[in-house]
């Protein structure tokens, strides 16, 4: 049985379970419940409208079958069951008469039998029924509309024969059940089984292998892949209890999760940085289905890319791009694309790379034809929507600045590839070497160079590494530091395997690199252009007018291209567009005809609008011989800004001192090479004058405060680059605030570097927000140089460990700026509780300390309050979220009871019954500070309240209490109104939560406002 409050109290669950599957399985639904006249005409025809949502018409449809009564009820529980049965079995139950006096009420009762008997004959139907004069040739049509399924055409037709008088219903029960049954489900049909293998096979086959960036090698995908960090993104600032950490999933929990920003969407997005594994994870998602191991949900997966397909320029239809692009149905083509159009649940499409896409999206033109060509950023943007192939699975990889909000309209989950943990580097290092010893010593020079360690982070780092890796244990320790010297590293690799045995030296002199210097202006040319053009696929027309010859591409830098369209004849690409970039930089330091003014377009100091001449200007600019200045100035201006930004962090890395007596012996004249370094340097020093005079003035009272916009992580890593201490210290003093905030800024290791290379100049203290970043531990100890100006550090959802903190108060304990330290929402254990013990009982200016939602039991805590009996500076101390339990709620209570200045504490959410709550009471009768306690969703119950209570009768100093979650009923509140009516110095008791009826919370509002029930 199904109570009407039962079936209230789940209707979350069921919304959740009417939209899990298909507009199909819910239209399925509607059949049973008409049948059964559970709906009306008037319920069904409101439940069927086009372009609804179908969270939208789940929720209707609740709400309609709860008006009905505990029957309407349990009927939709049953059609739930019925509808899944159907989808499981083909068999069809049900018998009509097809002489029927009444044919369309036996219709209407027989609807999910006749349905699904018409599936797969609706064509000839319709045919027969306009032949003989039921139907004319405008209602065929509207039902013959292509963004119908077959089932979808099948319901119009039967809903047009309720209203209908011609005799159409009759001809209809007659004629159906003459119709012969398909016993075997539309995917068990030899076309659709014949597709489905050719397609996994081709899946398999482009996925086994994981090219390495060089192409030099194919290596075996299962034998090398190392799982990155996948976070859910969530929305912050959200109110209620305090959030909590992202979570990190592993790649088979990619459609499982619901962490939703739009249930109604059909795409999943992953963003991450350059070089932190998106393509990776795609092909490994790709092996998975194609070899049976996960996502078997899915009979069909179509993997694109977004490089590739902006290359096609002829328009195309959906069965063009899964049939042409894809995969090729050998037989029964038409069958099998309207098996496509009949279950899009069934279907994930992959779409990777969507910052090389060059064209910006949109959602103006709306195109719902599955059969009708368009262009193809129309069609890619329509699937996007899901105005073409609703309910199929999207994922979408991209960049992070390359998803506009307009974009995230449409985005069902949003995710964050961050790369490798400290430990994923070092099982990448040891599946890359297996050679005994080659790995740990790899390891060891991480460990012990924190520049390069902060690096690996992203994967395309630790590759490069592990490829440079005999280069780096030869250096003696002159190891890499910036992204331009790893970047010169792996250079230098592959010039020395392109020597000769005889003239190849062990590092990059100017002998070496002179030698190669036509050949990578050569590639240089193309990679700007290519910029420039958002080109990123080079054929050999392109490849000849940029003189790239094939000596140029057996260099290895150019690889050929992975899922090539038809059309292309073995295209090449970078092999990583952070390498395109490089090149790009390399050109235009090195070019001997190029003005040094040109240069000012890699800093945006003027950039030509979205007119249609400015779109024109690049793809005029042919790479020949010589480049003139407009036509760099075109090429620059209208290059994307991701790979712009990139671009000019290596350009003014190659221009820095560190690099300067090596490009001086590339042919170009000293002059020239500081005139582009000045020029750079004015540009760098221009744009961030520009960026801090946007800063707007500070509020009366308070401190100066600039929260990072758009380009100021890339100029602070661009000043890295440069490594310039003058420039950096200029800097430093034109960022004139009191708080920084760089929030949700992609702030990893290498980020922090260069944070600490500018902030140390600083002339004032500044707190520095990092929250919601993947700072780690390697960032934490890049951090550290500019620990010492920092009055406040927030690092919350960072994934620091007790490592990383421990290694902060080491010096935190020297900083005498140092007042306020937020980590919550890391990995935080009992193991760094002495650390921090030492922080408090040492630093006697210390205010702030926020740990909630770690790790740290009674144990973290016991060892703690030890540093709070010799602290006399600390106002707050967060630890919600823990598990600290009564024990250790007994050793902080104890600690805090002679405190003399600890205003704010929170204990929420840690396990603490009635035992700590007789402590914290004791304490509250001898502190004279606190004016804040939060002990929300806990156990106290009565006793730990009624015993609270008792210390409040004889506090004079605590404002707020809050008690909400915590099993208390109406006894426990009447001890709190006891002790109220003797304390008039509280101001709210928070009781949200608990175990009061409607009736007790009405008496106890009216007997004391300070209760907030």
């Amino acid at each position: 049985m199904c109570s009407q409050e039962a079936f209230q109290a789940q209707r979350s669950q069921l919304v959740g379970l009417l939209v899990s599957g298909s507009l199909e399985g819910f239209e399925s639904i509607l059949d049973w419940l008409l049948s059964w006249e559970v709906l009306s005409w008037e319920d069904y025809e409101g439940l069927s409208l086009l372009g609804q949502p179908l969270s939208h018409l789940a929720r209707r449809l609740l709400d309609t079958v709860w008006k009905k009564g505990a029957w309407g009820c349990q009927k939709l529980i049953a059609a739930v069951q019925e509808a899944q049965a159907d989808s499981q079995s083909p068999e069809l139950h049900g018998h009509w008469d097809p002489h029927s006096p009444h044919p369309a009420q036996d219709l209407q009762s027989h609807r999910p039998a006749i349905v699904r008997r018409l599936y797969s004959h609706v064509e000839g139907v319709l045919d027969l029924a306009q032949e003989r004069g039921f139907l004319n040739q405008y209602e065929s049509d509207e039902i013959r509309l292509p963004i119908f399924t077959s089932s979808q055409r099948a319901r119009r037709l039967l809903d047009l024969a309720t209203v209908k008088s011609n005799g159409l219903a009759a001809f209809l029960l007659q004629h159906v059940q003459e119709l012969p049954v398909t016993l075997a489900l539309p995917f068990e049909d030899a076309a659709c089984k014949k597709y489905m293998s050719k397609l996994r096979t081709t899946v398999s086959a482009q996925s086994r292998f994981l090219s390495t960036y060089d192409g030099a090698e194919n290596l075996c995908l299962e034998d090398i892949y190392t799982e990155n960090i996948l976070e859910v993104q969530t929305e912050a600032g959200m109110a209620g209890s305090p959030q909590k950490s992202p979570a990190t999933l592993a790649l088979g929990e990619l459609f499982s999760t619901h962490g939703h920003l739009n249930e109604d969407a059909d795409t999943m997005l992953v963003v991450g940085e350059a070089g932190s594994g998106k393509s990776t994870l795609l092909q490994r998602l790709h092996l998975l289905w194609a070899t049976g191991q996960d996502f078997q949900e899915f009979l069909f997966v179509f993997p694109f890319s977004c490089r590739q397909l902006q290359c096609v320029a002829k328009p195309l239809s959906v069965r063009t791009l899964l049939f042409e692009y894809c995969c090729w149905p050998d037989i029964g083509q038409q069958d099998i694309f309207q098996f496509l159009l009949d279950h899009p649940e069934r279907i994930l499409l992959t779409f990777d790379g969507f910052d090389e896409f060059r064209f910006r999206f949109t959602d103006r033109e709306r195109h719902c034809s599955p059969t009708d060509p368009t262009s193809v950023q129309n069609l890619f943007f329509n699937l996007l929507q899901g105005n073409l192939l609703k309910n199929a699975r999207k994922v979408l990889t991209s960049r992070p600045d390359a998803v506009s909000a307009f974009l995230r309209k449409y985005i069902r989950t949003e995710f964050n590839l961050k790369g490798f943990s400290e430990e994923g580097i070092q099982l990448y290092l040891r599946k890359c070497h297996r050679e005994p010893g080659v790995a740990d010593r790899l390891i060891r020079l991480l460990q012990g160079t924190s520049a390069l360690h902060g690096l690996c982070h992203l994967p395309v780092f630790s590759w490069m590494v592990s490829k440079c890796y005999q280069e780096l244990l030869l250096q003696d320790g002159a190891s890499p530091k910036t992204t331009t010297d790893m970047y010169l590293l792996i250079l230098q690799h592959f010039l020395l395997h392109a020597s000769t045995p005889d003239s190849a030296s062990h590092s990059l002199g100017p002998g070496l690199l002179r030698g190669s210097l036509p050949t990578l202006l050569h590639l240089g040319q193309l990679a700007l252009w290519g910029l420039g053009t958002c080109c990123y696929v080079f054929s050999a027309q392109q490849l000849q007018a940029a003189q790239v010859d094939p000596e140029d591409v057996s260099l290895g830098f150019l690889v050929h291209a992975k899922n090539v369209v038809p059309g292309n004849s073995a295209p090449l690409e970078f092999l990583h567009i952070t390498f395109q970039c490089f090149f790009a930089a390399f050109f235009l330091v090195l070019s001997a005809d190029l003005p040094s003014a040109s240069l000012r377009h890699l800093f945006n100091c003027h950039r030509l609008g979205r007119s249609p001449l400015a779109r024109l200007l690049p793809m005029l600019c042919i790479p020949g011989l010589r480049y003139k200045e407009d036509s760099v100035s075109a090429l620059l201006q209208k290059a994307e800004l991701h790979n712009l930004q990139i671009t000019a962090a290596f350009l003014v890395g190659l221009l820095s001192r560190e690099h300067q007596a090596l490009l001086a012996e590339c042919q170009v004249s000293e002059k020239v090479l500081l005139r582009r370094r000045a020029w750079a340097r004015w540009c760098l020093a221009r744009s961030l004058r520009k960026h801090f005079h946007s800063i707007p003035p500070a509020l009366p009272g308070e401190a100066k405060s600039m929260h990072a916009m758009p380009g100021f992580i890339w100029l602070i890593r661009s000043l890295y680059e440069m490594q310039e201490e003058r420039l950096a210290r200029e800097a430093a003093h034109g960022l004139n605030v009191g708080h920084l905030k760089l929030t949700f800024c992609s702030v990893g290791p290498a980020e922090c570097a260069a944070l600490a290379f500018v902030l140390r100049h600083l002339r004032q203290p500044v707190a520095l927000q990092l929250d919601y970043n993947s700072v780690g531990d390697i960032g934490v100890e890049q951090l550290l140089p500019c620990l010492s100006i920092c009055k406040a550090l927030y690092l919350r959802d960072n994934n620091i460990s007790d490592r990383g903190i421990c290694k902060l108060i080491e010096h935190a304990l020297h900083c005498e700026q140092l007042q306020k330290l937020a980590l919550f929402n890391n990995r935080l254990t009992d193991g760094c509780a002495h650390s921090m013990a030492k922080l408090l009982a040492c630093k006697q200016n210390f205010l702030a300390l926020r740990l909630g939602n770690n790790h740290i039991t009674a144990v973290g805590a016991q060892v703690l309050a030890q540093g709070l009996r010799g602290n006399t500076s600390l106002q707050f101390l967060g630890f919600w979220g823990n598990r600290v339990g009564d024990k250790g709620a007994q050793a902080l209570a104890e600690a805090l009871g002679d405190h003399q200045s600890l205003k704010w504490l929170s204990l929420v959410g840690n396990n603490i019954g009635s035992v700590g709550a007789q402590a914290l009471a004791l304490m509250l009768e001898k502190n004279v500070t606190l004016e804040e306690l939060c002990l929300e969703e806990n156990h106290l119950q009565d006793e730990g309240v009624c015993s609270l209570a008792k210390g409040l009768k004889r506090n004079s100093s605590l404002k707020v209490l809050k008690l909400s979650n915590n099993c208390i009923t109406y006894l426990g509140a009447e001890a709190l109104l006891q002790a109220l009516e003797r304390n008039d110095t509280i101001l709210e008791v928070w009781l949200r939560g608990n175990t009061f009826s409607l009736e007790e919370i009405e008496k106890l509002s009216q007997r004391d406002t300070r209760l907030l029930l």
